[in-house]
């Protein structure tokens, strides 16, 4: 019997969806980060339940091939990557078989993948940094990353998956709190003044915004900061303070104040122009989501003539983006704030065959198809994490598109969603997107066509 505190050898028989090694002893699973499948390890047994367990990994045996020196410093400690100790072009591999495996699950069958979408540089992608600023045990100022499954702030100066340029006015905003003896953040009492550093920069324009979440409205030595930290970088274009005060574990409270600038930068996908502000929801991998919508638009096949469906469409961006190529885009999305970005996104790209309406999509799409009496000829489907909601996808198979594209940024959703599609739609495509070099994220495109067809 498997207990908590236990240190065992091990053989490593397969990995998990989040490169997780896992080892079987005595009827328990055991996933064990940062091991690899075929190798044999020493562990620590750190938490038990029923049938599943979880070590820590002390040693390594017998080592994969495909295993290398990860190249940060903090990986270990670090909660943002956890396939760094990978080869690139395996962990790629690692999770295109991860993907063909939930698929299988699902589907009752294997079903191809066609492509997999790979970084040419997977380092220093992510366009919004968020450095979470407090005390250390020793009461001393710390900015950096959470430690994996906590609070614990781990230093960080050079994060391999942040833009660098994002980097250097984090630390730069940092020396300016340090040399100023301005607060960090307390979780423990609610004390201290700044909460989270976020550098956001358009990666095509070269425009910087910095946000400073704050536990109140006042900066000490406001002028000077701005100041120094335009000096120092002259990307900056604006800087704003954003107000949370309360015992949250969400980032950014919904209070802005912009203090340097107009309170927002631009950026470009593909010839599209966007405005990103404080609260926007925009793409963290630029250059990989051009990738994934230039697939989307191919596997849509537009002639110019279609009207379209873009279900949970966020600000619009994949909609914008195949504007051109279609008669007209309808966008539905629950939250409104990111409605009217994407409205004024439309203007900005003075894009007039685009609407976008907030609400539920299963609510949302049955009105519209009754007071409209609008059929899609494609829709698209980006759905969050948990899918899609079970009334749409009734309310897609009783309408039934001549296309759908589905977007998806988890495999387990997606297989489920498909296998209910697959009443009367065929998966003719998949694609996969590495959108998060480095983790275990993988993002999927699919095109699904109406049998028949």
């Amino acid at each position: 019997m498997i207990q908590k505190n236990d240190e065992l050898e091990v053989e490593i028989v397969d990995n998990g969806f989040e490169g997780e090694g896992i080892a079987k002893v005595d009827d328990f699973v055991i996933f064990i980060p940062e091991a690899i499948a075929g190798e044999k390890v020493k562990i620590k047994i750190v938490k038990v339940n029923k049938k599943i367990a979880y070590g820590k990994l002390l040693g390594v045996l017998k080592s994969s091939e495909i295993r290398v020196v990860p190249d940060c410093e903090t990986y270990s400690k670090c909660g943002g990557c956890n396939l760094r100790h990978i080869d690139y072009q395996a962990s790629l591999e690692m999770k295109k078989n991860a993907v063909k495996n939930t698929l299988r699950k699902a589907l009752k069958r294997d079903v191809a993948i066609n492509d997999m979408m790979a970084m040419e540089n997977p380092c220093y992608y992510r366009n919004k940094l968020q450095y979470p600023v407090g005390v250390n045990e020793n009461g001393e100022l710390v900015m950096g990353v959470y430690a994996s499954r906590s609070h614990r702030i781990v230093p960080t100066t050079d994060c391999k998956i942040q833009n660098q340029d994002c980097q250097k006015v984090a630390q730069d905003c940092f020396a300016f709190m340090k040399a100023h003896s301005i607060s960090g953040y307390n979780e423990a009492n609610g004390t201290g003044l700044v909460r989270h550093i976020i550098v956001r920069i358009g990666v095509k324009t070269d425009e910087i915004m910095v946000i400073f979440v704050l536990n109140s409205w006042d900066l000490p030595y406001q002028e000077e900061f701005i100041k120094t930290i335009i000096t120092q970088n002259p990307k900056v274009k604006t800087i704003v303070k954003n107000l949370n005060n309360k015992n949250t574990n969400v980032i950014l409270g919904r209070e802005n104040q912009t203090i340097y600038g107009d309170g927002f930068i631009y950026d470009y996908l593909g010839d599209k122009k966007f405005k990103i502000s404080p609260l926007s929801f925009y793409q963290v991998n630029p250059i990989q989501t051009v990738k994934l919508y230039q697939r989307a638009v191919e596997y849509a096949e537009l002639t110019g003539e279609e009207t379209i469906f873009d279900l949970y469409c966020g600000v619009g961006t994949i909609g914008i983006f195949a504007s051109n190529k279609a008669k007209q885009i309808y966008g539905i999305e629950t939250i409104e704030n990111a409605i009217k970005d994407a409205r004024e996104n439309a203007k900005i790209n003075n894009i007039q065959n685009a609407e976008f309406f907030v609400g539920d999509v299963e609510n949302v799409l049955p009105q519209f198809l009754e007071e409209r009496k609008i059929k899609p000829d494609v829709v698209f489907l980006d759905p969050p994490r948990r899918g899609c909601d079970r009334t749409a996808v009734q309310t897609l198979l009783e309408i039934t598109p001549k296309r759908i594209v589905y977007i998806s940024c988890n495999p387990a959703s997606l297989a489920r969603d498909l296998s209910l599609f697959e009443e009367k739609y065929e998966i003719q495509k998949i694609s996969l997107c590495d959108m998060f070099p480095g983790t275990g994220h993988i993002e999927s495109v699919v095109k699904l066509e109406v049998k028949g067809e």
